[in-house]
């Protein structure tokens, strides 16, 4: 085995300071980066702790306060409605058939909300 004329903290490799990987099965851990080898039993009394945290609900990003405003999120376009006539149409776009296929774009009126879709 390899020593090191520096010292440090045990998860950075003490010759090249890349993070080292979490002990396995074998006797040594080697840093991926400059082949550096160091004994597992350097890691004798190590803990590691690892927590998960969930965002609340209320404040995910991808909640919808209302239902019916949802489909009127997106870019307006000059698109006159084939219900009420007027001028204005949001749309969105979803790959609905195969990936060798043409996107289905879905517009929605802004003054009826009348829906319809056209395959691109």
């Amino acid at each position: 085995l390899e020593m090191s004329c520096f010292s440090g903290d045990l998860n950075f490799c003490p010759e090249c300071g890349n993070i080292l990987p979490v002990p396995g099965r074998e006797n040594t851990i080697t840093c991926p980066r400059c082949s550096f080898k160091i004994p597992v039993r350097e890691f004798t009394g190590q803990v590691i702790k690892s927590s998960v945290v969930f965002n609340p609900l209320d404040q995910s990003s991808s909640t919808v306060d209302r239902e019916e405003d949802a489909e009127l999120k997106g870019p307006v376009i000059d698109r006159r409605c084939s219900r009420c006539n007027k001028e204005g149409m949001v749309y969105h776009t979803r790959q609905m058939r195969s990936a060798d296929e043409g996107q289905t774009v879905f517009f929605t009126c802004i003054h009826c909300r009348f829906q319809e879709k056209e395959d691109s």
